[in-house]
């Protein structure tokens, strides 16, 4: 009787939060392509989880590939990747991760890789699919990484591009810089501040203006309602890649493996608060790239002298080119 009412009572929240959006976003910013939610319970929460699962454009091939966004983006930055990805006969899953863009923002949560991996495993055993493809950029890259780990038997291939935690900052000596230390800062994030760490990181110091649509859905998303929730729980993130590197965990790794960096890369969590003299010796991807690569087991490793952080956006008829390529392999 008890667990009848307790289901009862579930199922009563759950259609409450659908008919009202509180445990979702209100965040209207238009996305390439339909937005579903995943909703389940997490930490004692109503988490709604949203994502867009788009079918094959075209000759299907019956292979899924789920793609992992970074911290400074969102499902739909992958819109260029997901155009080429189905063309090819994939069906993609692309989902916001909890604490950004449409999923929900909650003022309490422990982030961890293994429990956004967790969560995120939760989509696919709701669609039935039990064989993928995990890609994951920057931060993305630490969680696609995270998720094969976890769950090796679903992970067929994995790629990482340019991933957050190759190398263990707080062992190379930079200093712990607290969550509420870190907040204001995040709150204080604007087009100014937001345009100048990525062209200096993103795309080794050039800049288009077809960039600026991926700087204006963050400031979007900072100036909603949302707004602060949004920075504290990036800033819980930003705590959660610091102490949480995959830097000693690639030799581990089961599926057959692409790594992707773009040479001019030098992104690095803790860059900014590290001693003057460590802080330029940190986020060398031209040399973590190979030294990563060599500590999996069965890799590929590609990479462009001349891009940075964000080679899928930076050139994408480059990147999808390899990508495909390697895939088809």
């Amino acid at each position: 009787m008890r667990t009848t009412h307790l289901l009862s009572f579930l199922a009563a929240a759950i259609h409450g939060v659908l008919a009202d959006g509180t445990a979702g976003s209100s965040w209207t910013y238009p996305y390439p392509y339909p937005v579903q939610n995943h909703l389940f319970t997490s930490q004692r929460q109503i988490l709604a989880q949203a994502y867009m699962d788009i079918k094959p454009n075209g000759t299907a091939n019956n292979q899924t590939i789920m793609l992992l966004h970074g911290k400074n983006f969102c499902g739909a930055t992958w819109v260029g990747s997901i155009q080429a990805l189905s063309a090819a006969g994939y069906r993609v899953i692309a989902p916001d991760q909890i604490g950004f863009c449409k999923s929900s923002k909650p003022k309490g949560y422990q982030f961890t890789l293994s429990q956004l991996a967790h969560n995120t495993k939760g989509i696919l055993d709701s669609l039935g699919i039990t064989k993928l493809t995990v890609m994951g950029h920057s931060m993305g890259g630490m969680l696609a990484t995270r998720f094969a780990l976890l769950y090796p038997n679903i992970t067929s291939k994995l790629v990482i591009v340019s991933p957050l935690g190759l190398e263990d900052w707080q062992s190379l000596g930079v200093p712990y810089n607290s969550i509420d230390n870190i907040y204001p800062g995040e709150l204080a994030a604007n087009y100014t501040s937001i345009r100048a760490y990525q062209q200096s990181t993103y795309y080794g110091g050039t800049w288009q203006p077809a960039y600026d649509v991926w700087v204006h859905m963050l400031v979007s998303l900072l100036n909603s309602t949302e707004g602060p929730d949004l920075a504290w729980n990036s800033a819980q993130v930003t705590d959660m890649v610091f102490t949480q590197p995959i830097a000693h965990e690639f030799e581990k790794l089961k599926p057959p493996t692409l790594l992707i960096v773009g040479d001019k890369d030098t992104t690095a969590i803790g860059k900014q608060w590290a001693p003057p003299d460590l802080a330029p010796k940190l986020g060398n991807y031209s040399a973590l790239g190979p030294k990563v690569a060599a500590k999996i087991p069965n890799s590929t490793y590609v990479h462009w002298e001349d891009l940075g952080h964000s080679p899928q956006i930076q050139d994408p008829g480059r990147f999808h080119s390899a990508l495909l390529d390697w895939l088809r392999k």
